[in-house]
């Protein structure tokens, strides 16, 4: 299968300040502010969901089209991906603007403070898929994730259009959208990613129940956190899969994205959908114990190995084929 991947792509600066914020704050000044903390250390971490799902994708043996926009600052990010089995021929690159980027500082009691420059992403709109199909000899499915909301229901309309299978995930924008957008976004497509919460607020929002949207979509895949993922289907039972477990909680950041690459690398090689969500389940506990969210290794033995122990000898041959 040939997937393309939309979505955002930007790097996030993170900054640690020793002391705290509320002690630096005047209560009569507040409407006067201007502060400038000095910080210990700058961790710049590669990110975008974009680019965290394709990172996923590549480890895993796949070449993962990525689609988003970028600003010429890119080139060392794109070095990252291109060594590790992304395809990132279809990144626009802006002209005038910077890639996006998210600016943050964490005091000494997890406060943080922090800014979000979306830049050179406010130019995906103008990417077009068709283009990307014709680069790369056509595509079988398109993830289409948060980014520009207008790129995003641009990207759906022309999946719908040129009847391409395309996948629903808009996460972090949903906050954002209007009903009438999800319901657009999400009608039609052939998987539509979401966890509970959002699960809830995509209901809320639209105005459609849980079976009406079901009806709407071929597959809801929900994310239940440390308790797994379930996938839906009208008219069959629910197929739900477990966590394997871990040997460290780092950092959650990612994860999602993580068990999006594994699902759609388990769908790549026709392992079905449970074996799916178990590959996907088993990247994202590597990330869940990783600082970073595109900084784990796949070793193929350990994986395999844990893998095994978490679901078992029959569902480790099937997805092994795939790992050699």
């Amino acid at each position: 299968m040939r997937i393309a991947v939309t979505g955002s792509i930007a790097t996030d600066h993170l900054m640690t300040f020793p002391g705290r914020f509320a002690d630096q704050l005047v209560a009569e000044q507040l409407h006067t502010v201007s502060l400038s903390f000095l910080v210990d250390n700058l961790d710049v971490r590669r990110g975008g969901v974009g680019p965290n799902i394709c990172f996923g994708m590549g480890q895993l043996g796949g070449n993962p089209i990525l689609v988003g926009a970028a600003g010429s600052d890119f080139d060392e990010y794109r070095a990252w991906l291109d060594r590790h089995g992304v395809d990132t021929g279809s990144v626009r690159i802006s002209e005038v603007l910077h890639t996006a980027r998210f600016v943050c500082t964490t005091d000494a009691d997890h406060n943080q403070i922090g800014s979000f420059y979306t830049g050179a992403m406010s130019e995906a709109r103008q990417i077009e898929l068709q283009a990307v199909a014709e680069r790369v000899g056509g595509l079988d499915l398109v993830l289409i994730g948060a980014d520009d909301p207008e790129a995003m229901l641009r990207h759906t309309e022309e999946c719908k259009t040129r009847s391409i299978p395309f996948a629903a995930d808009f996460s972090q924008q949903i906050a954002r959208m209007s009903g009438d957008d999800i319901r657009t976004l999400l009608d039609g497509a052939t998987y539509l990613f979401s966890n509970e919460y959002e699960k809830g607020l995509i209901e809320s929002k639209t105005g459609w129940t849980d079976a009406e949207i079901l009806g709407r979509v071929g597959h809801r895949v929900t994310t239940l956190g440390s308790r797994g993922v379930r996938v839906e289907r009208v008219g069959e039972e629910p197929v739900t899969v477990g966590c394997p477990e871990e040997e460290a909680k780092v950092d959650p950041t990612g994860v999602g994205d993580a068990f999006r690459a594994g699902f759609l690398s388990g769908l790549a090689w026709g392992v079905g959908l449970e074996r799916a969500a178990q590959v996907g389940c088993m990247l994202a506990t590597l990330v869940i114990e990783t600082l970073g969210t595109q900084e784990y290794t796949l070793r193929r033995a350990n994986f395999m190995d844990r893998f095994t122990k978490a679901y078992g000898d029959g569902a480790a041959e099937e997805v092994r084929v795939h790992l050699s």
